[in-house]
């Protein structure tokens, strides 16, 4: 049984490619995993104020902490941006580790 194969090409004709240096593959690299970094700090931010003034006061954990208060969005919100503070940081993580 025999097959044929056709190869369908991406390039147009007289459309030039551009090839990444390592340089730039590193400044690409170091710009997706700032945004996402940022995005993780962000989050933590977020989830920081939640509970500022309940459970903490700046960095300091208040005693009150353990009285049942809760986060000022409820707590779907709040698990959902936990979640999300997750994700990025599985990400970023995965982003940096060699391919298998």
């Amino acid at each position: 049984m025999t097959r044929h194969v056709t190869v369908i090409s991406s390039a147009r004709p007289g459309e030039e490619r551009k090839v990444l240096l390592p340089e730039g593959k590193f400044k690409h690299f170091r710009n997706i995993l700032g945004v996402v970094l940022q995005d993780a700090q962000d989050t933590w931010a977020e989830l920081w104020k939640e509970l500022d003034g309940e459970v903490t006061l700046g960095v300091m954990v208040l005693s009150n902490g353990e009285k049942g208060s809760q986060p000022k969005c409820g707590w779907p919100e709040f698990l959902e941006k936990m979640w999300l503070l997750k994700h990025y940081l599985d990400y970023a993580k995965r982003f940096t580790e060699d391919p298998p």
